[in-house]
């Protein structure tokens, strides 16, 4: 009896071994939410604590479709003279950071710049990138081929272009795939149009970045920078939560660590002399 229970024993941890090893085919050595597989969407969230003031860091990238540069220059990183861009590289030590860290998130919009990147990778890598998508740790947000102007272009303009983004994410990532808020941190206004059309596409939120300066300022003053905002008159169940940027797409001044910033960084040493969180706090 005594070497029956012994092997049951047994059999149980290495049960438990292969659940643990074989829940994150990403490398992780555990999940971050305490269940095997980690889930994407809402269900991925990471918990929020109680009494507590819980601030959501959101780490992005803003990629043009085509600005100063065509796509693919945008992409592979030529022409570094007129700016300095390279999306493949993005994607590449995103990936590899995301590996490194259970705990890390990140969103990204542009399908268009997905899709190239995609198809250049090996399937081990696509592999990786799915279940990434599944964890909830890559996240799609937008989703459209780009992230479309709201003032000059007509409605069915934007339906494809999202159709195609979306099939492209639908067809590769599954359900997981699918975007659950809007991301317009970069057009030149906002039309009711576009909420709208976010709505009857099921969308649950959507964020915006500029704003007209004065109901900007009216808004941060009064602290209604996220609204319910009716989006149509004629059609029922038609509010999306809509929220605005505080500074675009850009970190607050004093914040950015990016390589072309000029900030200082954040020095929190104990020991150090020139420990800078207190002003960075202060300052901002």
């Amino acid at each position: 009896m005594e070497n029956r229970n012994k092997l049951f024993l047994l059999l149980m941890v290495l049960q438990c071994l292969l659940v643990g090893t074989g829940a994150n085919p990403t490398g992780s050595k555990q999940s971050f939410f305490g269940r095997h597989p980690a889930q994407c969407g809402y269900e991925g969230c990471p918990r929020v604590k109680e009494n507590m003031l819980n601030v959501h860091l959101v780490a992005h990238t803003h990629d043009d479709v085509g600005w100063l540069k065509t796509v693919d220059q945008y992409y592979y990183g030529s022409r570094s003279s007129i700016q300095k861009a390279g999306v493949q590289y993005i994607l590449d030590s995103v990936i590899q950071e995301l590996l490194k860290d259970v705990t890390r998130r990140f969103i990204f919009v542009e399908s268009a710049f997905m899709q190239k990147w995609y198809l250049e990778q090996t399937e081990e890598m696509r592999e990786i990138v799915k279940n990434l998508v599944n964890e909830g740790r890559l996240e799609f947000i937008g989703g459209a081929w780009s992230m479309n102007d709201e003032a000059s272009v007509h409605y069915q303009s934007v339906i494809d272009q999202f159709t195609w983004g979306l099939r492209f994410l639908n067809d590769t990532f599954g359900e997981c795939g699918r975007p659950k808020a809007g991301w317009q941190i970069d057009p030149f206004g906002h039309s009711r149009e576009q909420g709208s059309l976010f709505v009857q596409m099921g969308y649950d939120g959507l964020f915006q970045g500029r704003l007209d300066f004065q109901d900007k300022s009216n808004r941060i003053a009064q602290q209604t920078m996220e609204m319910m905002w009716k989006t149509s008159d004629s059609l029922e169940n038609s509010e999306l939560f809509t929220s605005g940027l505080y500074y675009i797409y850009a970190p607050p001044p004093g914040f950015c660590f990016d390589v072309l910033c000029n900030d200082d960084p954040f020095i929190d040493g104990p020991y150090s002399k020139d420990n800078n969180v207190k002003e960075k706090v202060s300052d901002s």
